[in-house]
């Protein structure tokens, strides 16, 4: 599996250009304040919280939630990712931390955030299982998960796509690697969410809830962020 996470890190430092300026537009549209919503359900409302963005990208969750004042660690497995992050950090003047790091072993120390928050990156981790478990040992009692993110593996991609798929523009090339890592991925995953509640039980979890109408609320309108594969939220409380 390490050759697939290096497949995955190519990948992506590889799209980091476009997709940073993709996320700079977001954070300055209408789905900035869509997603504040979204995460706002679920994190406790009062007081400063320590919030660990994983596969943070190019920070667009991090730089939402240091908008509110909060403690905002990210990490990702691609350097040129994190370079891009602490760009659009800096530009914003926010204050946010960003690092290499692998999502499935982040090195911290236990008990150390009040939540983990992560977008679009689950569905690329060979050992889910075990990364739940070493979220579940960072948060703090009581802390809480919020994971966004759509069963990509089994979504079909058509020949053509049209002008406002996330993937439109991104090269012939960059599509078959897309594919392959989703082949690869495929044999190791079950159905999600169904799947992810079975794991998070197993790592200890509880009060967990899944809302599948969180695409309707933020992918509403085909605009240039639509995402056409329908997303979930997953929360957890440790």
């Amino acid at each position: 599996m390490m050759k697939l996470k290096r497949q995955i890190t190519n990948y992506w430092s590889q799209r980091v250009e476009g997709f940073s300026s993709l996320r700079r537009r977001e954070l300055a549209s209408e789905k900035s304040r869509l997603w504040r919503l979204e995460l706002e359900r679920y994190l406790p409302t009062s007081g400063t919280l320590k919030i660990l963005d994983v596969g943070t990208g190019t920070g667009f969750l991090a730089c939402l939630l240091a908008e509110k004042g909060h403690q905002v660690t990210g990490i990702d497995l691609t350097p040129d990712m994190i370079t891009a992050a602490k760009a659009t950090a800096a530009c914003l003047s926010l204050p946010a931390d960003f690092l290499v790091m692998d999502a499935e072993e982040p090195a911290f120390a236990p008990r150390s955030f009040d939540a983990i928050v992560t977008r679009n990156l689950t569905w690329t981790l060979p050992h889910l299982e075990a990364a739940y478990a070493r979220w579940h040992t960072l948060l703090k009692l009581g802390g809480v998960l919020i994971n966004f993110d759509g069963d990509y593996c089994r979504e079909k991609v058509p020949d053509v796509l049209p002008p406002n798929h996330a993937h439109q523009g991104i090269g012939a090339k960059l599509m078959l690697e897309y594919e392959s890592m989703k082949d690869i991925l495929r044999p190791t995953q079950q159905p999600r969410p169904q799947w992810d509640i079975m794991l998070l039980k197993r790592a200890g979890f509880h009060n967990i809830q899944v809302d599948q109408s969180i695409w309707k609320r933020v992918y509403g309108q085909a605009d240039e962020f639509y995402n056409p594969t329908p997303i979930f939220t997953i929360s957890a409380i440790a």
